[in-house]
């Protein structure tokens, strides 16, 4: 690393801060993998997962966000008035000029006194707007920020992108450390300009560096954020309960959770993505939900997130004693995995709008 700064590079706050309310939002519809792979190679093997959630017609970045945001105002038990801003993370956004922030606020009873916006940083959009929400907590400018991940699917018709590709999120209250289920003890970010992925205007899917993406694009950004902030906090991967890290498929993280030193039974409670696929700003967002849902109080948390572009947010989380209320305010992850219609790949074409009628 250059230009180091003085002192710790660790992000911390004046004000101790914490995830007040967690929630998350998968759409129902499931495309199986085997579909996507007969169709573009003649054989139902191949895909590297089981399955990907796909939104319906009626669903897009804003309706989903809506979800995910009200279950976690109701796991946060606040009144949504006393939000100082609403944030949406996501490589999605249904307009490219009017942001998706205003009408999630609006659509969740929200004020009009608030910072509202949209972000952008490709798979890491969710966790730049979650430490924005922590800076402007931890500062003293507002009691609470929510902070949204949110995707829908938009791999290329044949890509290898269309195998994982999926639609949801998550959504966080992020508030006081006294009144939170889980404190927030320090984040850390690692950036380089490394062009592994990319969308330019009036494109309308996404193109990327091939094998380019993992190395030195995922691990190198992945690992470089997970060991610099377990070096800053003097600790090792077995003093942590649970990782979670970005999961464009099932094999990245793994492998670099091994390099860091995580066993597989560490990262595989957050591990989504063989069933939904990969939610671009809300993947690793969403996985930590799925952790949030059986931690217990004292657990230990390391979330790394990853953008291609590039970079890594990594977070270090302790678990409360208020999380097992918290939990039974809203859906689960397991609930929202059981709640699934399968559709076929002609309905997947049609409600993700792959067949251009022009």
């Amino acid at each position: 690393m250059t230009d180091k700064p003085h002192g710790s590079l660790l992000l911390r706050t004046d004000r101790p801060t914490g995830i007040v309310g967690y929630g998350a939002y998968i759409p129902r519809y499931r495309l199986p993998g085997s579909e996507i792979s007969q169709l573009w190679t003649g054989s139902p093997k191949g895909s590297p997962i089981k399955e990907k959630a796909v939104a319906g017609l009626d669903e897009d970045v804003i309706t989903m966000s809506i979800e995910a945001a009200r279950n976690a105002i109701l796991r946060a038990g606040i009144d949504p008035q006393d939000l100082r801003a609403v944030w949406v993370g996501s490589e999605s956004h249904p307009y490219a000029v009017k942001p998706s922030g205003t009408v999630v606020a609006e659509a969740i009873g929200a004020s009009n006194n608030i910072q509202s916006g949209d972000w952008e940083f490709a798979c890491k959009a969710g966790t730049e707007a979650m430490v924005a929400a922590i800076g402007l907590v931890g500062s003293g400018m507002g009691r609470y920020a929510l902070a949204i991940g949110m995707d829908t699917a938009q791999g290329k018709p044949g890509d290898a992108l269309e195998y994982t590709a999926s639609s949801g999120g998550a959504a966080f209250v992020i508030g006081p450390a006294n009144e939170s289920a889980v404190e927030i003890k320090a984040s850390y970010s690692y950036v380089s300009d490394t062009p592994d992925f990319w969308r330019r205007p009036e494109q309308k899917y996404p193109e990327h560096g091939q094998r380019f993406t993992g190395d030195p694009a995922y691990f190198k950004h992945v690992e470089s954020a997970g060991r610099v902030m377990m070096e800053e906090l003097g600790m090792k991967a077995q003093d942590f309960t649970y990782a979670v890290f970005h999961q464009p498929n099932p094999k990245f993280p793994l492998k670099a959770g091994k390099e860091l030193g995580f066993s597989e039974e560490q990262i595989l409670p957050g591990l989504l993505v063989p069933v939904i696929g990969n939610t671009y700003a809300g993947a690793s967002m969403i996985g930590l939900t799925a952790i949030l849902d059986i931690a217990k109080p004292g657990d230990r948390i390391l979330q790394v997130s990853y953008g291609s572009g590039a970079g890594s947010d990594a977070f270090y989380f302790e678990v409360t004693e208020r999380i097992a209320e918290r939990r039974e305010l809203a859906p689960s992850i397991a609930e929202y995995l059981a709640r699934r219609t399968e559709i076929n790949y002609a309905t997947y074409a049609r409600y993700r709008g792959k067949i251009d009628m022009g």
